[in-house]
């Protein structure tokens, strides 16, 4: 009988994945790229529970509340600076501006 290794899910997978910060960086940076702020909020969000763990701990580390948290980076949500700023910072990320390339 031969012996597998049982299989893990996508989201398991992803979650693993984006656990490495140069990674999280690059998955971030891509999808803000293409301008999609609705998926790029999604993304922020599997960032940072992948990083921090869930929304109750990105709650503590950010000093925001987690309702605030979860509207914010919702489809329909329009983060403030501050809120995405702080959420980077608790996931081990941060702001960087940079001249466009031409």
């Amino acid at each position: 009988m031969i012996k597998t290794k049982p299989s893990r899910s996508f989201a398991q997978t992803s979650k693993e994945i984006l656990k490495d910060p140069e990674t999280a960086a690059m998955y971030l940076e891509e999808i803000l790229a293409d301008g999609d702020m609705e998926l790029f909020k999604e993304a922020l969000k599997d960032v940072a529970a992948a990083r921090v763990g869930n929304m109750t701990k990105l709650a503590q580390e950010t000093h925001l509340a987690r309702e605030a948290l979860y509207q914010s980076l919702s489809r329909k949500g329009n983060p403030r600076l501050d809120t995405l700023s702080k959420v980077l910072h608790a996931a081990g990320l941060r702001l960087s501006i940079q001249p466009e390339a031409v």
